[in-house]
């Protein structure tokens, strides 16, 4: 049956108008829910409503709605999902996939069905795992084990039918329902007919929960094995369709579902840039370290809690000749365009408190690391008070379009010592 509701399309920070009746009851639920988590702005005035997205982008189904918020950074979709599937530790999907994700109807959420749909087909292909279940059965002979508590409790000694318990291998098992139960989340979102129509031909195949909720718990459950190991790329993608929150849940906390795939795009930077500053210092010869170590930054003596300030990334590099022999670089992730506009004031505070907090005192620098389509690109600014320097922020655009291992090498780049005292303007 073709799907009828309205299809809505804005990009992050962009703000629509939508009629009263465009939205039902439910759909305001779910929407205060995504509002509570600074997903999305819903606001009523006379004429209707008006609905402005933030950083998360993604596909949400309502009752009268379908909604598809875009990003602002026009990244194809074969890179996209290797940004997730790098940042999530999962390969990245079939080639087929490498489009513009928001050309399509399906956008993100598409793309994300069919990395499922590509796993679950090599699962298939190797053949579904099987464990022993439990069966407890009453038959006319013996056939496993005899239940001797239910043979005398309910046939009271009698052997025309005997109560017996088996042990049979069948797929199904926690691992194969998860996987049937986001095939069956993802043909709700998926408009494509050849994408439909392969996932309800290999939904056939899997076993599925009684409720997406069920498998929601069944995933946190799940502990990998050389049995199962097999299965965790799948169930990475599984569990994007059925949070339907990305990198991190967004409706599943508060009580509220609907279908839909979200992707809250700063949190998904920061995952990428935390582990490509990882890889890039491990070849500099140094390693992340907990930037928690010693309780971080804390404010005491506000009248609400405990301020903390923690870096999304700290280093540990080496520095030959240095009194201590390496220093400590705070990296931060910001999704902005900072190649377009100055990096704000409020950011500049928040590095300098970095490199108070961490870094040496005679090298105090912090890196900033921000997506830019097009080539990278590096700068320093250099702060200055009146009693000398501050500390110097490194700028590092990394280029959307590009693969991780050139990601690596850019930041590997940025790592190199550097002359860190202000320089003349």
């Amino acid at each position: 049956m073709p799907d009828r509701r309205t299809e809505v399309r804005l990009g992050e920070y962009e703000t629509v108008r939508l009629e009263w009746d465009q939205l039902s009851d439910r759909d305001t639920v779910r929407l205060r829910a995504l509002q509570a988590r600074r997903c999305l702005t819903l606001d009523a005035d006379r004429t209707g409503w008006r609905l402005r997205a933030d950083s998360t982008v993604g596909i949400l189904v309502l009752d009268h709605v379908r909604l598809v918020v875009e990003p602002k950074f026009a990244i194809p979709g074969e890179r996209l999902m290797d940004w997730l599937g790098y940042a999530l530790g999962a390969p990245a999907p079939v080639a087929a996939t490498a489009r513009r994700w928001v050309t399509g109807p399906d956008g993100y959420a598409g793309l994300v069905a069919a990395a499922l749909l590509k796993e679950c087909e090599g699962l298939v292909r190797e053949g579904l795992r099987r464990d022993y279940l439990r069966h407890d059965t009453v038959g006319p002979v013996l056939r496993g084990r005899l239940d001797f508590a239910a043979q005398a409790a309910r046939r009271y000694g009698q052997l025309d039918r005997l109560h017996v318990r088996t042990f049979e291998r069948e797929t199904d098992i926690w691992d194969n329902r998860v996987l049937g139960t986001a095939l069956r989340v993802a043909l709700t979102l998926a408009t494509g007919s050849d994408l439909a129509r392969d996932l309800r031909g290999i939904a056939g195949a899997f076993p599925h929960a009684a409720t997406p909720e069920a498998a929601r718990n069944a995933l946190d459950r799940i502990r990998y094995t050389r049995l199962n190991a097999r299965y965790r790329p799948a169930h990475t993608w599984a569990r994007l369709l059925l949070r339907g929150g990305g990198v991190t849940d967004l409706l599943t906390d508060g009580g509220a579902t609907a279908d839909g795939l979200l992707l809250p795009m700063p949190g998904l930077w920061e995952a990428v840039v935390r582990r490509l500053g990882t890889e890039a210092a491990a070849a500099a010869g140094g390693h992340a370290v907990p930037s928690a170590a010693g309780g971080g930054i804390r404010v005491h003596g506000g009248l609400g809690k405990t301020s903390v300030f923690r870096p999304d990334l700290l280093l540990r590099l080496p520095v030959p000749g240095t009194a201590e022999g390496h220093v400590l670089l705070p990296v931060d992730a910001k999704y902005k365009r900072y190649d377009r506009h100055g990096v704000s004031a409020g950011d500049t505070h928040q590095l300098l408190t970095y490199i108070a907090g961490f870094a040496p005192a005679d090298r105090p620098a912090a890196l900033i690391v921000h997506p830019q389509p097009g080539a990278p690109a590096h700068r320093a600014l250099r702060v200055e008070g009146p009693r000398g320097a501050l500390g110097v922020i490194h700028v590092l655009g990394i280029d959307t379009h590009a693969s991780h291992e050139q990601a690596v090498a850019w930041i590997r780049r940025a790592l190199e010592p550097r002359e860190t005292s202000p320089a003349p303007a």
